[in-house]
């Protein structure tokens, strides 16, 4: 199939094809809308590289086995649709990649998703990765992170998020631009949008996966990268004062890699020496598994 090179912003692919442009998809009475039994992954391309696209892909079809929904995309198979539908832009643009399926309808009296009945889409969006130079700060914030007995916190699902909306919301309306949030027990888990790892003394720290957080495909190079280049990283239980007496915080997700934290509430970071390592040796790693 030849694809050629569009304008559109956005490229979806539904029903066995690439559409141009951000196709409706979900109809009024899908089980996703009315009873928000969704799930999607992200991945990125930049600089004509796309690191892991095959641990998106595979952990898309993990998160929907978790929310009950029945995925009908082997990763392999999502892996070359993505690329193919990539083929649709400038080589050097920017792409973020969402892959998403969700129920289409009910069983149990409409609660349950019925198995075997599932929606699938994928929206490749131009995005450029934020600047290298960009900082953002930090606050508390009263919402915190649920369990498994209370939520799906083992999937990348859309339930998840309007939680995660009110951290960012109230960490915004206090002059921040992000939140560091606490678990169950109060101690620190993430942010409100990416995994954080603390530097204290040239040692690396992270949260300890509990079952509040996913703990993410980023995240996880960033701990093989830094250890690879003889870093100690240590993943353990942090606590807020914890954050507050680091050298340096960093974020970790895939839509921006490495974000540097220039201030926790009160605690400035100037320096950031650890933050440009992580960042590097992923681009490194990310250019080297590419070629």
């Amino acid at each position: 199939m030849t694809i050629t090179t569009q304008t559109t912003a956005v490229r979806t692919y539904f029903e066995g094809r690439w559409h141009d442009g951000d196709l409706a998809v979900m109809k009024a009475s899908d089980h996703g809308i009315w009873q928000g039994s969704s799930v999607f992954d992200g991945a990125r391309r930049f600089d004509g590289l796309v690191p892991d696209l095959d641990k998106h892909c595979a952990r898309l079809n993990r998160s929907a086995e978790a929310l009950m929904i029945t995925p009908t995309c082997a990763p392999d198979q999502m892996e070359a649709v993505i690329r193919e539908g990539l083929e649709g832009f400038a080589p050097g643009q920017a792409v973020y990649i969402r892959p998403m399926y969700w129920a289409l309808h009910g069983s149990d009296l409409g609660v349950s998703p019925q198995q075997g009945a599932t929606g699938f889409a994928i929206a490749l969006e131009e995005c450029a990765m934020p600047s290298p130079n960009y900082a953002t700060t930090v606050t508390r914030t009263r919402f915190r992170r649920p369990v498994l007995e209370d939520a799906v916190c083992n999937a990348k699902a859309g339930c998840l998020y309007p939680n995660n909306a009110r951290m960012l919301t109230e960490a915004k309306s206090k002059g921040f631009g992000n939140a560091l949030v606490a678990d169950a027990l109060g101690n620190l888990a993430e942010s409100a949008t990416a995994n954080v790892f603390l530097v204290k003394d040239g040692v690396v720290f992270t949260p300890i996966p509990n079952g509040t957080f996913l703990s993410g495909i980023t995240r996880a190079r960033h701990i093989a990268n830094l250890r690879a280049d003889g870093v100690d990283v240590v993943e353990t239980v942090l606590t807020f004062d914890d954050a507050h007496s680091a050298d340096e915080i960093f974020l970790s997700g895939n839509f921006a890699k490495v974000t540097a934290v220039s201030a926790f509430d009160d605690t400035l970071y100037p320096h950031r020496p650890m933050t440009e390592r992580a960042r590097a040796l992923y681009l490194d790693w990310a250019a080297s598994s590419m070629a």
